[in-house]
């Protein structure tokens, strides 16, 4: 019985081999982006300790006093805690209500295109915008908005008077959703075409059947068919509500919409590589990874009570 057990032992290690010679490119096509999360997703984690330690370069992480939760304190009591956590949440949230049901609706339009080069066509040039990198995107916002900008000058053409957008601190946040908006609504809306492919045709024959028209058809059939996909994608940005693109409002952000635009990740930013707070800074953003966390997992357990999808 034993020598069985071997031998079946050796066999299922060779055929497990097998396969992946067999598909030894694939598996190779892995590298690279395994590699990318080993070094900068989670080789980063060996240096959260720095936000429980006096950290200081001479002495190195190790040798760096430990001290507590020292500087988590120091933030919940900073004067500005809640100005910091307060724009960030509402840049967030606004991307969920404002931004993440746009491509949902764009998919589903695109999807009523009865030509299928009409469809990659639209496919293709609404996919566009998200290869431009974000320093350019910032650059075309601020100039389209400038008080001589394209903006405002259509304004003036339809008898209006220009307006200083980008110095006006009630104008940051739609102008930053907007752009987001612009720049990632084709290339979001991929999975949910994906979803779309794999909706039984038979359904929409039934559905014509009962009479039902093409607005119907849309509630009573896409709808649920993409349903899970869309829980799915919605857990996901609920949990990214404190990851503010940092980028785009370091770019955006001035002097005048300070009150509106100073985040959490730019707070981090200016402590950290300007201020040379590296365990202040490290705590800092180490508190809105933790809020994200938190987040995604309420999200997950609403939907999985609301219905049979969720993340796990």
């Amino acid at each position: 019985m034993r020598g069985m057990g071997l031998g079946n032992s050796r066999r299922d290690r060779k055929k497990l081999w097998n396969q992946i010679y067999r598909n030894r490119w694939l598996y190779l096509m892995m590298v690279l982006p395994v590699a990318y999360f080993i070094i900068f997703k989670f080789g980063p984690i060996y240096g959260l300790q720095i936000s429980f330690r006096d950290f200081r370069v001479r002495r190195g992480i190790w040798g760096s006093e430990w001290v507590g939760l020292k500087h988590f304190r120091q933030y919940l009591t900073n004067p500005g805690f809640w100005i910091l956590v307060k724009n960030t949440i509402l840049l967030g949230i606004g991307q969920v209500l404002f931004v993440f049901p746009i491509p949902i609706i764009f998919a589903l339009l695109v999807n009523e295109v009865r030509s299928k080069k009409g469809q990659r066509l639209i496919q293709n040039i609404s996919y566009l915008p998200h290869f431009v990198s974000v320093v350019v995107v910032a650059s075309m916002v601020t100039t389209f908005l400038a008080k001589d900008g394209i903006i405002n000058k259509i304004i003036a053409m339809l008898g209006g008077s220009g307006h200083l957008f980008m110095q006006d601190p009630k104008w940051f946040r739609p102008v930053y959703w907007i752009s987001n908006l612009w720049q990632e609504m084709g290339w979001s809306a991929i999975i949910y075409s994906a979803a779309l492919t794999n909706v039984d045709e038979q359904l929409y024959e039934a559905a014509v059947i009962d009479g039902a028209n093409r607005w119907q058809q849309t509630v009573h059939v896409t709808l649920p068919a993409i349903k899970p996909t869309i829980s799915i994608m919605l857990i996901m940005a609920i949990g990214n509500i404190m990851s503010v693109s940092f980028e785009k409002v370091l770019l955006l952000q001035n002097a005048l919409t300070y009150e509106v635009s100073d985040i959490i990740s730019t707070f981090v930013y200016r402590q950290g590589l300007s201020g040379g707070q590296y365990s202040y800074s490290t705590a800092v953003d180490m508190f809105s990874t933790v809020t994200n966390f938190v987040l995604i997992l309420v999200a997950n357990r609403v939907c999985k009570l609301l219905g049979e999808t969720s993340l796990w």
